[in-house]
């Protein structure tokens, strides 16, 4: 069984998904619904590591990111031995690329 471990702007992803939620729709049980969807989902991927697709498969380069789609959300992810790091937790509209690879793209 593979451990989970979230990077700390994956915990602050989390942070603002539920503020934004609670003030645009006035609902703290909406938001925690949402975390706790996406938490079920993530929780998953103990038993299952490689169950989200290879991140390779919708981009032009090779990279050992792999994400998984969570509803609305889709938390971004990698696997070293039995250690499941969790990256990102993006709403599904964000420009994942910029976010996620931003700095490997201004170094080009």
């Amino acid at each position: 069984m593979a451990e989970i471990k979230f990077s700390p702007e994956a915990i602050a992803d989390f942070q603002q998904t539920k503020e934004y939620i609670s003030e645009e729709l006035g609902s703290i049980d909406a938001a925690n619904n949402t975390i706790q969807k996406i938490m079920k989902s993530i929780k998953m991927l103990e038993t299952f590591p490689l169950s989200g697709a290879s991140l390779t498969s919708i981009v032009d380069f090779k990279t050992d990111y792999r994400f998984l789609v969570c509803g609305n959300y889709t938390a971004f992810y990698r696997v070293e031995n039995d250690v499941v790091y969790i990256i990102r937790v993006l709403y599904g509209r964000r420009n994942f690329m910029r976010i996620l690879f931003e700095t490997q793209i201004d170094e080009n």
